[in-house]
């Protein structure tokens, strides 16, 4: 193994860590030397990577980001002729993965934004990055979607995409409260399958 692909596999690590310290103690309750002893990286080399414990935070943001955005683009790339099936077959995937994790974690975008949104400057424009990626991505589907005659043309696809991930996050917090996908379900049965419909 080269230095460099070391030092890649260093990185990639420590950020799968993040994630999952993150998602699981917060950003509050998550020491860095934890993360270190899991991913056996001695503290001077996680400074060859980052430059602070924010900057780590807003690197994992994105690092968490991606899959999803993958995903989405996966189900989007393959709709030529239904945009709105594949926004909803992405969000049933999320619901079964949920439902398989009993619910736990949520979402790291959601727990980071009530944690440290408004407390780090770094963090929150990594966070407004990742969101609007995110949001992005949704509004290119629904205006598809809206092409193909299946949402509805009197909003524009950017607020309906924008109503998407704020219902969802907060359906993704009552979620954890509740130990239940319902909320989840009801946030995608009447948005996409009743209130974006042409």
């Amino acid at each position: 193994m080269s230095k460099l692909t070391k030092k890649e596999f260093n990185k990639e690590n420590l950020l799968n860590q993040g994630v999952d310290f993150f998602m699981n103690q917060g950003y509050h309750g998550t020491g860095l030397q934890e993360i270190l002893d899991a991913v056996r990286v001695p503290k001077g080399s996680f400074y060859n990577y980052f430059g602070s414990k924010e900057d780590y935070c807003a690197e994992v943001v994105q690092h968490y980001i991606n899959p999803f955005i993958a995903q989405l683009s996966a189900h989007l790339s393959k709709s030529d002729s239904d945009a709105l099936g594949a926004i909803k077959c992405y969000f049933e995937e999320l619901t079964v993965e949920l439902e398989k994790n009993e619910f736990k974690g949520g979402c790291l975008l959601g727990n980071l934004m009530g944690e440290i949104g408004s407390s780090s400057n770094i963090c929150q424009q990594s966070l407004q990055s990742a969101v609007r990626r995110y949001r992005d991505l949704l509004q290119s589907g629904l205006a598809q979607a809206q092409q193909q005659g299946t949402v509805r043309s009197d909003k524009s696809a950017a607020e309906m995409a924008d109503l998407l991930i704020n219902t969802w996050q907060g359906a993704l917090l009552r979620m954890q409260i509740e130990k239940s996908s319902a909320p989840i379900k009801q946030c995608c049965q009447n948005l996409l399958e009743d209130y974006f419909k042409a």
